[in-house]
């Protein structure tokens, strides 16, 4: 049988390591595909790249509508990355029915429902493995592995930038500009590290990873997003004190009133595997009613560990190539005339414990005005420590945890914390999750 011909848009990190992947595990591939897989027409910026990572006996162009537009091509990986061109090239692949295989999880989360609609429509695939944790197949785990559980809740540390900034922090008592740059040093980070630092690469894969795990559209807009610039070494020292450790975690939660989609700097206790995840690799925990909770750990970036998920994505379509479409495994995981119209929580209604960190006046009384503010709302104290004043400071230190509770009624609880004259500045506020 004649190999399967792939047109590639994007020669970059994954590009290249998906060129390396194929060449060096060519027989492996057929065999596991019951057929060759080939690049056969790539689209790159930098042509003499492109041959340095193995592509020199592929057709190549600087027009990548040229590679979705050939006839000869039955597979487009778009690995350009981004919203545009890509989503413009992707549809046109489908229209002329071709299959397409993705690692672009901005691309899925923003505009995957009109993608999805489109390829059901053509009878065509549309994999994005790649687009969630880089070579952990997260994916095809939640979609078809726990296929027999009602999902309760998943928690996921996937963005490598932000966990390997946290870490440093943690092990090293540095600050978080400091790692930043050194994070960016060592390509961990870009130029701009928005998206990493500011949890926005995270809501894009935790969208992805709440529609496969509850049936629900893709809903992007929706989802809490907060940063980790506001995290400093004494947070990081103290939480590691009442035995928790910090992670920028997305949660994805299914309750009776809804489904919460978030992600945010979380404590864990520090005796929970996920919380032990290090440096840049990524984790994902996820809760089945019937397995109960399962852990995926790995690479979550990177040439080859990417392109792992690329190519089995490229085998697992070209498995397909000739099956009937309505009995492929669906996108979303459920049957598109089955996803549900469960809400989305706003971040107000969602119930979790806190950490709280405050400056106060050191003083009788005070600590008093506090828990008497938190008492008023219900919100009881788990835990407590108090640090005498740093020289030079007229203020101590004041560091909570409380229970669960609702989050309306604690954004009320800090603003009258705030409104005393005895507390100083802003209350730093980190939500903590036990994950049990």
């Amino acid at each position: 049988m004649k190999p399967v011909k792939v047109g590639l848009l994007g020669t970059g990190t994954v590009g290249g390591g998906t060129a390396t992947v194929l060449k060096q595990n060519a027989e492996e591939i057929a065999r596991r595909a019951g057929r060759g897989i080939e690049i056969d027409f790539a689209a790159t910026l930098d042509l003499e790249q492109a041959k340095k990572v193995g592509l020199d006996h592929a057709r190549l162009t600087t027009d990548a509508f040229e590679v979705v537009n050939d006839p000869d091509i039955e597979i487009v990986v778009e690995l350009i990355g981004g919203y545009s061109p890509a989503k413009e090239l992707v549809l046109a692949a489908i229209e002329n029915g071709k299959h397409v295989v993705t690692a672009n999880k901005a691309l899925i989360a923003l505009h995957g429902n009109e993608i999805f609609a489109a390829a059901q429509k053509k009878g065509v695939m549309v994999a994005f493995e790649a687009a969630v944790a880089g070579g952990i197949p997260i994916i095809k785990a939640i979609r078809e592995g726990l296929a027999g559980n009602r999902i309760e809740w998943l928690a996921g540390i996937i963005n490598g930038t932000g966990n390997f900034i946290l870490t440093e922090m943690r092990d090293k008592g540095r600050d978080f500009d400091d790692v930043l740059k050194e994070a960016q040093e060592l390509g961990y980070a870009e130029a701009d590290p928005t998206f990493d630092v500011e949890g926005i690469d995270a809501a894009h894969k935790l969208t992805i990873l709440a529609s496969l795990a509850f049936g629900i559209p893709l809903q992007f807009e929706k989802a809490y997003t907060e940063g980790i610039t506001k995290i400093t070494a004494e947070d990081v020292a103290y939480a590691s004190e009442l035995g928790y450790r910090i992670k920028h975690l997305g949660v994805a939660r299914r309750t009776v009133r809804g489904v919460e989609m978030r992600v945010h700097p979380t404590l864990i206790p520090h005796r929970r595997l996920i919380a032990n995840v290090d440096g840049v690799m990524n984790a994902v925990l996820v809760q089945g009613d019937a397995v109960g909770p399962t852990l995926y750990y790995g690479a979550g970036a990177g040439d080859t560990p990417t392109a792992s998920a690329v190519v089995a994505d490229l085998v697992d379509v070209t498995r397909t190539l000739t099956a009937d479409p309505n009995n492929r495994v669906p996108h979303l995981a459920f049957q598109p005339d089955q996803l549900s119209d469960l809400w989305v929580m706003p971040i107000e209604e969602i119930e979790t414990a806190y950490y709280l960190r405050l400056q106060a006046d050191d003083r009788p009384g005070v600590l008093a005005d506090i828990t008497r503010i938190l008492g008023d709302l219900e919100i009881s104290i788990e835990a407590f420590l108090q640090k005498e004043p740093r020289e030079g400071v007229d203020k101590a230190e004041i560091i909570l945890l409380t229970n669960r509770v609702q989050e309306a009624a604690m954004i009320k609880a800090l603003q009258q914390i705030e409104a005393l004259q005895s507390v100083a500045d802003k209350v730093t506020r980190i939500r903590l999750e036990t994950l049990g």
